[in-house]
């Protein structure tokens, strides 16, 4: 049972909202023996083609078969993965009985991603707006995340603790349903983007700094890795701000080496600009780095970051060489639940 937290303590915090940005006071403060790690989430999802708007029809999920191989370059790295798998996934005997296997003996974990316009209850409208979860009523939105954890649990035999919602499409209800739903970490927060332009949210003002939230404090924040390289990295939010809607700002700033945002990610985001982020965020004082990658991008043809055989080979480089590169600068890997639990001893609470 986790001790809650006091009145005093949830009145120093913001609203205990995931769109809203950390408080100095909420940031995860790691045990000094927890040094400077890292882990790899997977979205696992169904195929869809990304060009064109979300749909309710059938999907497939073919490329969860090639799941293992990326599992196994993971393990030659001592790395634990964490699979969080939506509706189509979970629904799928093929894609479940991969998924139980490489979970034997604690290789990987299990967590969540909840895609809604493939996700029942089918209430919504399938359009931009309500494809970011967090747009949808409270009643709805936690319908859909009962759905998907009861489905998950049913299948793999485990309950799911590790959220995040698809396109990072959280809301205001979303930190209290999955307190309510018992979840203990959310992966959503994508730091420096923003996807109000489309109904979702804004996080140009969070950063990449693990922290609490939730309305009782109990929820983990792992956002995404992210962060801004360059000479001007500095003002990198003020200047990417300007540079909305003007596209060649952006990239003249990126050429000249001015300011770059770059993500940890292979999709998109070049070697050397991901070793310059990883030196960039260590030398901040950052103690946890969040990698990522979705998974049709393991199968050429799905994603538009992995087209033919050669960008799939790439990919794996890509991966293989991170790895390698982090394990030269001392930065450890961690499974989600090991760093659940070095997040808790930072607070001498005990789960």
């Amino acid at each position: 049972m986790v001790t809650p937290i006091t009145k005093v303590e949830r009145r120093k915090r913001n609203l205990g909202q995931l769109n809203h940005p950390s408080r100095a006071s909420d940031r995860v403060r790691f045990p000094k023996e927890f040094g400077v790690r890292y882990s790899v989430f997977v979205d696992t999802e169904e195929e869809f083609d990304w060009s064109l708007p979300q749909s309710r029809a059938s999907v497939g999920t073919s490329h969860i078969r090639f799941l293992p191989e990326f599992q196994r370059l993971a393990e030659a790295h001592g790395v634990k993965p964490c699979y969080l798998i939506d509706y189509p996934v979970a629904d799928s005997p093929d894609a479940i009985a991969i998924l139980r296997g490489m979970m034997v003996d604690g290789r990987c974990t299990v967590g969540t991603q909840l895609h809604p316009w493939v996700n029942p209850p089918f209430d919504e409208e399938v359009n931009t707006f309500n494809s970011f979860v967090g747009n949808l009523p409270y009643a709805l939105e936690r319908a859909k995340l009962l759905a998907l954890t009861e489905k998950i649990e049913t299948e793999i035999g485990v309950r799911p603790v590790v959220y995040r919602a698809g396109r990072y499409g959280i809301g205001e209800n979303s930190a209290q349903l999955l307190e309510e739903l018992g979840y203990r970490v959310d992966t959503s927060v994508r730091p420096f983007f923003d996807y109000s332009a489309e109904g979702g949210p804004n996080f140009l003002r969070h950063d990449a700094r693990p922290y609490w939230t939730g309305p009782n404090g109990l929820l983990l924040e792992l956002p995404l890795g992210a962060t801004y390289t360059g000479q001007l990295r500095r003002f990198g939010r003020s200047l990417q701000s300007f540079a909305r809607n003007r596209n060649y700002v952006a990239g003249a700033l990126a050429r000249t080496g001015m300011v770059s945002r770059v993500a940890l990610t292979p999709e998109d985001m070049p070697l050397e600009d991901v070793k310059n982020a990883i030196s960039a965020m260590i030398g901040e004082g950052l103690q946890y780095l969040s990698f990522s990658f979705h998974s049709p991008s393991l199968t050429p043809g799905h994603t538009p970051y992995v087209r033919n055989s050669a960008d799939l080979s790439d990919f794996y480089r890509w991966w293989d060489v991170i790895m390698s590169h982090l394990h030269s600068l001392g930065v450890r890997p961690a499974g989600t639940d090991e760093v659940i639990e070095m997040a808790w001893a930072s607070r001498k609470l005990r789960s």
